[in-house]
């Protein structure tokens, strides 16, 4: 198995198809103002056009089925599921598509893009690492990205909230959207 360094990324330029069943789109949102609850959504499709020479010329898009949120807690995804959260039967789909992507480090980029959820697109910019890459066993080029951004949910019509007894919600209106990456450069 060969790898790639950080400084060689021009060896890399091409499309890439993501791999959903080595990646993780997930998120944290902190419950009752004590703890965190950790979900993902199980089922996505996302592809990238990676130019390494200038990055600037790279694009990427995704698309994630609502339906398909995992909690780990049924009721809970139900709930989310619903008009209240995620209205997954009017807008059954979360999208992505990148407006801009800059090289930071050596292993760092900038991801800026539209982000749709329930009908409203609104812009987020997320800070991606380049985790390297490998052929794999099967001959495929592989590359690895991770990262996260903090989103207020409030600007996608999420605005559902119960009020504590103690003071507080229910909900915090702050979301970490984290991503972990697998894919592989189509033939």
């Amino acid at each position: 198995m060969s790898s790639t360094t950080a400084t060689d990324l021009s060896a890399l330029t091409g499309t890439y198809t993501i791999d959903p069943s080595h990646s993780r789109i997930g998120f944290v949102a902190r419950h009752a103002m004590v703890t965190k609850v950790r979900g993902s959504f199980n089922e996505f499709t996302g592809s990238f056009r990676a130019d390494g020479d200038d990055p600037s010329n790279s694009s990427a898009e995704l698309s994630i089925q609502a339906a398909s949120i995992d909690t780990r807690n049924e009721d809970r995804d139900g709930h989310l599921r619903s008009n209240d959260f995620f209205a997954m039967e009017e807008h059954p789909e979360l999208r992505f598509v990148s407006t801009a992507i800059e090289r930071v480090t050596e292993t760092e980029f900038r991801v800026t893009g539209d982000l749709t959820i329930r009908g409203t697109t609104q812009p987020v910019t997320l800070d991606l690492e380049f985790t390297g890459s490998a052929v794999d066993p099967w001959g495929d080029t592989r590359v690895g990205f991770e990262g996260s951004t903090e989103v207020n949910r409030k600007d996608w019509g999420l605005h559902w909230n119960a009020a504590l007894d103690a003071g507080g919600v229910l909900v915090s209106e702050k979301v970490t959207l984290e991503f972990e990456i697998s894919a592989t450069k189509d033939a």
